[in-house]
């Protein structure tokens, strides 16, 4: 309890850890930690996102980091997927129809790896076996047979024209424009001279049957064109019947093994269709094998096809691969970009352009964790160029369709494919801090449909013997996982008080796991340093300053310029309208306390409480707030019977940056009433505190840091005892100071006086009394309140004077 009315005792600063309620040696003899502490509103959110499976439930955890928001839900998620069957494997094929829109196929998990493997033996046959039917004599024979019988049958349709040409004294006649027929007189072939040295008569003979020759010229012609066509078609018949011998068996075999799956019989048949289409491929490739790599490319190239016949046509693209898993996927992607995301198309280049085909549609996050749960960041999601929309895209139409951005936005183009999507089941969990999610909730309508399950990770629980006892068997656990030194009761005591501090309540510890993770780590190393085999409360507080030292360099300069003079903050003796505020810098992880010269001038004049930090817009808007609300208590404290007629600046001194909260309020408001009432302020005090126009005080932020802020600076300045702070009574139980600190004030060397009113603290800063408000309106002389009214009504009466020309 406080030594008098207004001071706190050491023991009101800083609650302590018990170690009479650690009952074990060490940690090693505690068993780990199962679950998750302090977070029971965010796991029934969990458990509720994951087992409801209604359309729009996707989850958003949100917390600050180091809540333990991503390794929590990943447990949860892999434990639920674990009594789950594994989803289906997922494949690209070839669509023989039209190969810019490849298909997909489904099997279930491990029978795509089957079936993949199954298609590439059919690839190596065909490549091994057809090639070496078109060798075996039965085929050379047979195709030689068919040879032979076309040009029998060619020979005999020439035969008996050159036979009727004869009769007609006409000779065929091979020459380098085609075939011709050249009139003949004894044997001899007739040159044009000849010719137009005959009679006309006989040169009209010629003339007309020359072209009821050339009539059956060309019908002889077409005939051995038909006979030609009729050969080929049968070689090709005989190429599909070779081909069929030696594949079909293996095909037919594929579509018993697959019987039961209809989609993937079907392409078997379309498999077997194309090849008996394209048995010429085959054919070239034992030429083409026999080329060197220029002679096939260039080879492959002049037939249009751009590489060497491979087949790999028929091979499938196994996106998605569940053969070895166990239970359902539980993905978390690191780098969310939109290829990653939905997948991407890759491109080779070949004679200078960029092609590809399915074999090159490669798997996104959403494939892999299709029929299973898909964990990101949400920051990540957004900063990256149009993957929350795709995700949105894919989560509402239940499918993934992968695009190629560049086909989007290049200015170029290139062949790019068009996949058919792959259906999409599966439950999305974003991670993130509040912000996001109220600016996604406000801004995106999409969001409120899509995320309608929120896991809100608490940033603290109860101190009580249960959070101590998860305390420290989270730190064996932690010790047991990285190796590291284990801790005794006092090393764990200094743990859970740390994790006060963290939140800044004595009656609550931190779960951000994660800055306590770093002190056991960080408590281990210098235990280790100090040849220790276990860690001590010595060890975490050594941690601890280690830490500050890191980080406290600018804090420490700012001292220095107080020290010199060059910073001006007083720490003794007495003011009128200065006191000293308190303030807080944040730098990166670490914050501290500063003080500053608080200053407030007062004269007659209209224009009211102006605050030059405002004027000057280095005050933010919640510092302007509290600035304005001085006008407020000023008027309906003093002004029930006068007009508030006073000109006043307030402003805090030696201050280049901007300024924001309300926490100086309280002490701008002290300033006013001192240069009002022209009692002076203390100057080894220092305040902090909001306040309400009423003159309540309000509590604050950064409590603890205020006030050892302003302790370092009175080292500096030979202390002489009576220095402390000013702080709101509803922030003493925010209060986990430091040790130096409660034992200073437990020597009677610092003092805090937690105020209530704004008289409270008046009273204390100034010596006397603040004053109580008569039945009759008037205020008690030598007080506070009396010469601040005192003060108004002198201004009042100035300006009501030289309004009126008396002044």
């Amino acid at each position: 309890m406080s030594r008098n009315k207004h001071e706190l005792e050491s023991a009101d600063l800083r609650r302590v850890c018990d170690t009479a309620h650690l009952s074990f040696e060490t940690t090693a003899d505690l068993d780990p930690l199962e679950g998750v502490v302090g977070q029971e509103r965010a796991l029934r959110s969990v458990s509720f996102g994951i087992d409801i499976r209604s359309p729009g439930y996707h989850m958003f955890a949100m917390g600050p980091v180091g809540t333990g928001k991503t390794t929590t839900i990943r447990k949860f998620l892999e434990n639920d997927a674990s009594g789950q069957e594994p989803p289906g494997d997922w494949m690209y094929v070839n669509n023989f129809e039209d190969p810019d829109r490849p298909r997909t196929l489904s099997l279930p998990a491990g029978r795509g790896r089957e079936f993949k493997d199954d298609m590439d033996e059919l690839v190596h046959e065909l490549r091994s076996e057809v090639p070496q039917a078109f060798e075996k004599d039965e085929y050379r024979k047979e195709q030689e047979r068919l040879q032979q019988e076309f040009e029998q049958k060619r020979k005999q349709l020439f035969e008996a024209l050159e036979k009727e040409a004869q009769q007609r004294n006409f000779r065929i006649v091979q020459s380098a424009q085609g075939i011709v027929l050249s009139p003949v007189k004894d044997g001899e072939t007739l040159s044009p001279e000849q010719i137009s040295n005959l009679d006309e008569q006989t040169q009209e003979q010629i003339r007309s049957a020359r072209e009821e020759l050339q009539g059956k010229l060309r019908d002889t012609m077409r005939e051995a064109q038909k006979l030609q066509q009729q050969a080929r078609e049968k070689i090709r018949e005989l190429d599909r019947q070779v081909v069929g011998s030696a594949v079909g068996h293996r095909i037919d075999q594929l579509k018993e093994q697959y019987a039961d799956f209809e989609h993937i019989s079907e392409f078997l048949d379309e498999v077997r269709d194309h090849i008996l289409k394209n048995v010429d491929a085959f054919k070239q490739l034992k030429q083409m094998e026999q080329m060197n790599p220029q002679q096939r490319a260039m080879q492959a190239m002049m037939q249009g096809g751009g590489k060497t016949p491979d087949f790999s046509e028929y091979r499938i693209n196994l996106l998605v691969d569940n053969s070895a898993r166990e239970g359902a996927p539980v993905v978390l992607e690191l780098n969310p970009s939109h290829p990653n995301l939905i997948g991407r198309i890759e491109h080779t280049s070949q004679f200078g352009a960029l092609v590809t085909d399915f074999s090159m549609i490669k798997a996104g996050a959403l494939h892999r964790a299709n029929g299973g749960y898909l964990m990101v960041e949400a920051i990540d999601v957004l900063t990256r160029p149009f993957a929350w929309q795709s995700l949105k895209q894919a989560i509402k139409n239940g499918e993934i369709h992968i695009e190629s951005l560049g086909e989007q936005f290049s200015a170029m183009t290139t062949r790019s494919l068009k996949p058919e999507p792959v259906p999409l089941n599966l439950k999305v969990i974003m991670v993130g801090d509040p912000m996001i999610y109220q600016l996604l909730y406000q801004l995106d309508r999409d969001f409120q449909e899509l995320f309608k399950v929120k896991a809100d990770f608490a940033t603290d629980m109860e101190w009580d013997d249960q959070a101590c006892e998860s305390y420290a068997r989270f730190v064996a656990t932690i010790c047991r996982e990285e190796h590291l030194r284990h801790f005794d009761p006092s090393g764990v005591a200094k743990v859970v008080e740390r994790g006060s501090r963290l939140c800044s309540h004595q009656r609550k510890v931190a779960t951000k796991f994660g800055d306590v993770v770093d002190l056991i780590r960080q408590s281990s190393y210098w235990a280790g340093r100090n040849g220790s085999d276990t860690v001590s409360g010595e060890d975490v507080r050594r941690a601890v300053d280690e830490m500050i030292y890191r980080s406290n360099r600018i804090e420490e300069r700012l001292r220095e310029l107080i020290e010199d003079e060059t910073i001006l903050i007083d720490t003794e003796g007495r003011a009128p309208g200065q006191v000293n505020g308190l303030g807080v810098i944040m730098l990166g992880d670490y914050m501290f306390g500063k003080p500053s010269r608080i200053t407030a001038r007062a004269w007659p004049g209209k224009s009211g409480v102006v605050s030059i930090d405002r004027e000057t817009e280095l005050g933010g808007k919640i510092h302007n707030k509290g600035a304005m609300i001085l006008s407020g208590y000023l008027g309906g404290k003093y002004a029930d019977d006068m007009p508030l007629t006073l000109a006043a600046s307030i402003t805090f001194e030696q201050s280049y940056e901007g300024i924001d909260g309300d926490s100086a309020s309280s002490t701008e408001l002290y300033a006013l009433l001192s240069e009002l009432s022209g009692f002076p302020l203390r100057q080894d005090l220092a305040v902090t505190g909001s306040v309400n126009q009423r003159g309540r005080i309000q509590a604050i932020g950064g409590v603890n840091e205020k006030i050892e802020g302003f302790y370092d600076v009175c080292r500096l300045k030979d202390p002489a005892g009576s220095q402390g702070v000013l702080i709101p009574e509803s922030n003493v139980k925010h209060l986990m100071l430091r040790e130096d600190v409660v034992e200073a004030v437990g020597r009677g060397e610092f003092h805090i006086y937690p105020v209530s009113t704004i008289d409270e603290g008046i009273a204390i800063l100034t010596g006397k009394e603040a004053g109580e408000k008569h039945e009759d309106g008037s205020w008690p002389k030598d007080t506070v309140n009396g010469a601040v009214y005192a003060r108004l009504r002198e201004l009042a009466q100035k300006i009501k004077n030289f309004a009126s020309g008396e002044g």
